[in-house]
């Protein structure tokens, strides 16, 4: 079965301060950060079925990427990423579903390690254990070594997570619910800590800290992000 992917690019990105969605930064390459996603998992995926998830000025990524699936977050500027990745996720095709922050630029090594547990059904987020940033969302793991806390507010975190996930089948139609229960400002790590809570699925945090990849919010972030392309 070809492998789902959603991109979340609904939101305005305005702490990067460009008049443009964030995923249409170009980089230092050439590509914009969106098209080094979508090339990433083409060469990493046999014929992926991908789905962008819009909102911002739409129009821009759609003329940009015709050649891929869209769901439009008409609330886009009153919610957060639980609400986009709901809608996405309600109009997924049977299996399970990879998914990722719109604004991560990453080594597409991270998608070639992720083939595995994607071929087990084992629902993972991507972390780096080697940072812990004060303002990035962070984990913590139970007695079995999955996930066990999920936010922004966790203490004596693991490390942080780098925007790049996967639901399982199983898993998905709990993670459906629990994202339904999310405030709309919440963002979509919320649905997971509840499903974890509420439901005991076994997320696994799968640690890619020897590869690149970097969330975009701020002018050092693309900095970084193209000093490694």
């Amino acid at each position: 079965m070809s492998v789902q992917a959603v991109i979340l690019a609904a939101g305005m990105g305005t702490r990067l301060g460009r008049p443009w969605p964030k995923p249409l930064t170009p980089l230092s390459d050439g590509r914009t950060i969106m098209e080094q996603q979508i090339d990433n998992l083409r060469a990493s995926f046999d014929e992926p079925r991908i789905t962008t998830v819009v909102g911002f000025k739409l129009e821009l990524i759609l003329e940009a990427f015709p050649d891929v699936n869209y769901v439009y977050n008409e609330v886009y500027d009153q919610t957060n990423t639980n609400r986009s990745l709901l809608k996405a996720l309600r109009l997924s095709a049977d299996g399970g579903v990879l998914w990722m922050n719109g604004d991560v630029v990453f080594d597409p090594a991270v998608l070639t390690r992720v083939q595995e547990l994607i071929d087990a059904g084992q629902s993972f987020i991507c972390v780096n254990t080697a940072v812990v940033g004060e303002e990035e969302v962070k984990y913590t793991v139970d007695s079995a070594g999955y996930v066990d806390r999920l936010s922004k507010q966790v203490e004596d975190a693991l490390g942080e997570a780098v925007g790049i996930n996967y639901v399982s089948a199983a898993d998905k139609p709990r993670l459906i619910e629990r994202l339904a229960e999310c405030e709309d400002l919440d963002y979509f790590e919320r649905g997971l800590e509840i499903m974890i809570d509420k439901d005991g699925a076994k997320v696994l945090p799968y640690d890619i800290r020897d590869l690149f990849a970097v969330e975009v919010d701020f002018e050092e972030d693309l900095t970084r992000a193209n000093a490694h392309l």
